[in-house]
Order: C-alpha cells, then structure tokens, then sequence
C-alpha cells in the first residue's frame, strides 16, 4: 500500500510527497523492475504567476519559497488521472495547476483551454498505450469439431467461431481437431491445411501410435488437424448409419494427447506456442487434457504455467467407457481415482456388475482450473439433481469456479440484408423482404402460397432432447388451426417416419424434410414467422438467436441458453424495451406449448404493430461474438490468478 500527502507550498501551489511501503522484491525479473520504476516516475506540471526568484530563508513549514513581485491570486490543483505500475498497484497523481495568468499576451481563459486540451490530448494518449498493452494470451482449442471443417451441432458452430473473435483481440489461438476423411465431397474443406511433416508417437492403449498434424492458417487463427487412420471413415465424427463407433474413447484419447504436444512441437509462424498457455477443453472428447497435464507434464516440470478451462456444451454426454480401459490412456495408475466413476445400483445392468466406470468429463471437472458453461441458465441448471446428470454434487463442490457464458452467432453468415441463401434481402430498418421469402419458401416447399397464414418452423435434431416428443403429441390440435408448420432435422428413425406420416396426412399444412441442409435451414429461418423451440433442456441454444436475427419470433421452452435469451413478450410493458422477444413456457407440457404458440399466432394475426415491435427487438439485439469473447478473457485472466489445480 501507498500513502499519499499534498503539502502545501508557498502561494497555494501543491508539490507531492509520496511515502510508499510496496518493495519490489529480488525475485521479479529486472525487465519488471525497469517498467515498474520507470512508470513510478511521476510528471507534475507546475506554473506560477510572475517572476521566480532565488530562495528564500529555509522555513520547515515551507521548504521549497519563492519571491514573487506581486500578490498572486489562489491556483487550485487539478486531479487528471492516478499513476499505476505494471502490477496495477497506486504509486501517484499528476497535477495540473488551476489556470492562471502567465503573461499579458495568454488571458487566463485561453491558458485554461490549452491546459484542458492537452490534458485531454494525454490521457487519449495513454488510454491508447493501454488499449495496445492488454495482456495476450496463448489459447489452444481442443474440440471434436470445429465449423466450417466439422460440424453436427451448436459445438461445431463455437469452436469455429469463438477462436476467430479472440484472435481478433490480439491473442494467439490454436484450433487443435481431428482430420476427419468420409471420402466424400466434403473432404475438401481440408485442402488448404498443410502436412506439417511433424509425426509424433504417442504411447496408449497397449502400443505406440503414431499421428500426424496439418495446418491452416484462417482469419488469424492456426487451425491445426491431428491425422490418424482411425479419423478416416465414412458417417458422421462419432458415428454411422450403424449406430456410435465402437472406438471413440481410442480416437479421443489420441486427440488429447495430440493437442498436449502441439504447443511443444509445432513452430507455427515459426515458433511454438510454448508452455505457458491455456487449454480450452470442450466436451468429454477433450476432457483428458487436464487430466494429462496434471498427471503426465507437470510431474517432470512440463507445462507449470498453463492452465486449463473446460466449456461443457451438453453434460449429458460424459465419454462413460469400462473401468477396465483405464489401462489403455496412457495414464500413471495413481491417477485412476480422477476418471473412476461409480453407478448407482439402479443403474446397473445385473446383480454383479460393481458400477465402475471411466469418465473422462468427469475427470476434467475435478481437474480443471475454471469450468464454463455456455449459458448462465445452464451454469445453475447443471448443479442440480435433475440437470447434473450424476456429476451436480462434483460441479456444486466447484461452484467458485463455475461460470456461464452465452454463445454468440456469427453475424456475418446469419444476416438477412446480405444472406447468400435467401432469396430476398431485408433488414430491420425495411420488413418487406420478410414477406416474400415466406412466399418463396411456400412454394419451394409445395405449400399454398398465404402471406397471410403464420408459418412454424422447427430446425434440430429429431431426439427427445429437442421436444420432438411433445410436438408429436401436440401436432393434431395445431392442425386444426389455420397455420402452415415446417420441420427440418434427422435423427432418430422413429421420429422421422412420423414426419413423413404427417405430412402424408395434413398435405396442405405441414412439411417435414429428413436430413440437414444448410441453405433450407437459412430459408426456413427467414421464411417462418415463428420458431417452436420446446427442448426438455439447451445449454445454449442457437437457434432461438438465428431466428430473432431474422425477424422470426421464438416460441420456447423456459429453459437454460432459451431463459437467459428469450425475453417473453408483454404488451403492458411501460420500458419500450422491456417489452420482450418471444414467449416462453415452462413447466414443459403439450398444453403450455399450444398456449404459447397459440399467443403467438393471436399476436400475427390481431396486432400487427406489437408484431413488428417483437421482429424489430429481435433484429437489433446484439448476437456477436464480442460480448462472448470479452468474457472468456475475463475467465482466462482468472485461470492465470491462482496456481494450477492439480
């Protein structure tokens, strides 16, 4: 800590006395010590009225006297901005004098405004040589996908998205992900990637294995791809049309061990990353890193200065594999307790099975030094009973470390003023476009051509997760209103014969297309006027934000990213802006739904200008990724604060 005192001198000018007890001690490295004294030098600004003469006769009560010729008016000391070395602490003010006259040619008026003006003119300039001196970081990703090279979901869409924005703040980012070859078409998202020619070994599952890198350098990212055989397969990264790969916890084990060494190996720009930098962990695929740090590097003094982060994107998928392939992950036998992971007895298949299992999410959670989830919603909703899936207990123990960050959305690709996909162009400022991108998605699709009729639209994955289930069972009463509803998605094989039998059933209102496809899923989003989002839970969600980007207005679910996004509409709000973005319901029941939607389409039809506010709202909300990256700093810069966790 720092005192500071002003003492008074002769005529009411101000000079500064500074007692500091902070010692820089021996262990700081010199470079800090020079730019930690040298930003201790204080710059004080001292003007006074007439001549100055020599010293007068030493006084304790005034030490530093000055002879002036004629009385001089009182000056005030101005306060500008505080002085800070590089470690944040105080270590003085510059004072700038009140204004006053300095000679007969400078009214006092104009003195004070030049004074005023190069104040200003310093602290722009110093805000500035902050703003270039932010602290930067080494950020390596390891995830399972990363858009536009491999995508099946929301995580695909962050770890494609997320690098770019942090990057474009002044860090260095590494993307590590698997090469995956489906020998088809799509293989060429990879053709500007590079072999690096740096093949390593890694030691696990019983032999060496050996993987190599490629390499692409994006948007100022390093996108780096991990090769290996068992990544070289038709379907989809986790499986095929024959169910889940057999192998995954093998193919994820190599990834994890594979972006441990990246930072070590690959001179990318021509030299490593290093040690000292922070793993972002996503996902049970890329749980193993801190385990692998704490467990196989920091022992033998590796990696001391890196922290870890894990992002969970759905904690319902854990990577849960047999206790007996523990052997296989090239890990000390101590460490086993960090993976192991006990059943219930409900939960066990027989009467001898001892419930003991592998889990690498949770080896990561106690693991790790912070934990994120991509919603704030979603941060709480995992610590309970209901939303924690086996590890609440685990995740409540690290609740200091628990954060929540909604995703952002890329709003370049999703912007109705500009989007490739759509057939009519339209914005907040000019509606019209909206109109007849729904007409063109009637037709393209087969149905009656109505402007007038409100057209529901769901995009995602056909399973019970996304409420699939509810509007099976609600479909028939929606029916029998006169509205148009569109479903896209694949998944579960049950779930798309019944839209197919639907749609054999109502021809003139309802469209279901099996599949994914990215230009439908943009026309749908800008066509529909409502999107039906009833999911049991979402971590984030981001198709409630594409659709409000584009005017379509959310009806959903209350819960998780879908609370924290979706404000519910409410007409007697008297804050223009209170006035919501969509409904919500909640407890998640067929008869909340139909209300919800039922509002809705009430609104469309009866009150077209409270319609329009709901579209405008929605459009002008901000979805960047700026707002995201801002915040993963922040957790980023708190990791750095303490030491590692194990």
């Amino acid at each position: 800590m720092e005192s500071l005192q002003l003492t008074p001198i002769h005529h009411h000018s101000f000079v500064f006395v500074r007692h500091s007890h902070l010692q820089l001690g021996s262990h700081l490295p010199s470079s800090l010590l020079t730019r930690a004294s040298r930003n201790a030098n204080l710059r004080l600004t001292r003007s006074f009225s007439g001549e100055v003469g020599p010293p007068a006769s030493h006084d304790e009560n005034n030490p530093f006297p000055f002879k002036d010729e004629q009385p001089q008016e009182q000056e005030r000391g101005l306060l500008l901005a505080r002085e800070t070395d590089d470690f944040g602490s105080l270590v003085g003010f510059r004072l700038i004098p009140g204004s006053g006259t300095t000679t007969e040619e400078q009214p006092e008026a104009k003195v004070g405004e030049e004074l005023e003006e190069k104040a200003e003119a310093k602290v722009g300039e110093e805000l500035e040589e902050k703003a270039e001196a932010k602290v930067s970081y080494n950020i390596t990703f390891v995830t399972a996908e990363a858009a536009p090279y491999s995508k099946t979901g929301g995580l695909g869409d962050v770890c494609g998205s997320l690098p770019i924005a942090l990057a474009s703040r002044g860090h260095r980012v590494m993307v590590v992900s698997p090469r995956y070859m489906h020998g088809t078409s799509e293989d060429a998202r990879y053709s500007g990637a590079v072999d690096m020619d740096c093949n390593i070994k890694i030691y696990c599952f019983g032999a060496a294995q050996e993987v190599g890198f490629y390499h692409e350098y994006r948007k100022g990212v390093d996108w780096v791809f991990v090769d290996h055989p068992s990544f070289h397969r038709a379907g989809s990264p986790y499986g095929d049309m024959y169910g889940t790969f057999g192998d995954n916890q093998f193919r994820y084990t190599l990834l994890c061990h594979a972006a441990c060494e990246a930072p070590l190996v690959l001179p990318l720009g021509g030299y490593t990353y290093g040690e000292r930098c922070l793993f972002l962990v996503n996902d049970w695929h890329a749980s193993l890193v801190p385990v692998l740090l704490a467990a196989k590097y920091r022992p033998h003094g590796v990696y001391k200065d890196a922290r870890s982060v894990l992002v969970i994107h759905n904690i319902a998928h854990q990577g849960v594999e047999p206790i007996v392939t523990y052997g296989n992950l090239g890990l000390p036998l101590e460490w086993r307790g960090a993976l192991e992971w006990v059943f219930p007895n409900w939960a066990r298949m027989h009467a001898l099975d001892t419930g003991e299992a592998v889990n690498f999410l949770k080896g990561a959670i106690v693991t790790a030094d912070r934990i994120v989830t991509v919603s704030k919603g979603y941060s709480w909703e995992i610590t309970t009973s209901e939303g924690g899936y086996g590890l609440h207990e685990l995740l409540k123990d690290r609740k200091s470390v628990l954060s929540g960050i909604t995703n952002g959305i890329d709003v370049t690709e999703w912007d109705p003023s500009s989007d490739q996909y759509i057939p009519f162009k339209y914005s907040a400022d000019d509606l019209s476009g909206k109109v007849k991108c729904k007409i063109e998605l009637q037709k393209e699709l087969g149905l009656p051509e109505r402007p007038d009729c409100p057209v529901i639209g769901f995009i995602g994955r056909l399973d019970y997760q996304k409420g699939i289930e509810l509007i099976r069972m609600g479909i028939a009463e929606l029916m029998e209103d006169d509205v148009q509803f569109v479903m896209l998605g694949s998944g579960n094989p049950a779930y798309e014969d019944w839209m197919r039998a639907t749609e054999a059933t109502y021809r003139d209102k309802f469209r279901g297309w099996v599949g994914f496809n990215v230009p439908i899923s943009h026309r749908i989003t800008a066509g529909c006027d409502i999107l039906l989002m009833p999911s049991t839970f979402e971590p984030c969600g981001l198709n409630q934000l594409y659709a409000m980007r584009y005017g379509t207005i959310p009806v959903v679910h209350q819960t998780g990213g879908l609370r924290d996004t979706v404000q519910n509409f409410n007409p007697f709000a008297e804050v223009k802006n209170d006035e919501g973005t969509g409904w919500t319901f909640s407890p998640l029941t067929k008869e909340n739904m139909l209300v919800a939607l039922r509002y809705a389409i009430q609104t469309y039809r009866e009150y077209k200008s409270s319609w329009e506010g709901l579209m405008r709202r929605g459009m002008t909300r901000d979805y960047t990724w700026v707002n995201a990256a801002t915040q993963y700093e922040q957790i980023i810069e708190w990791a750095f604060m303490d030491p590692p966790y194990c």
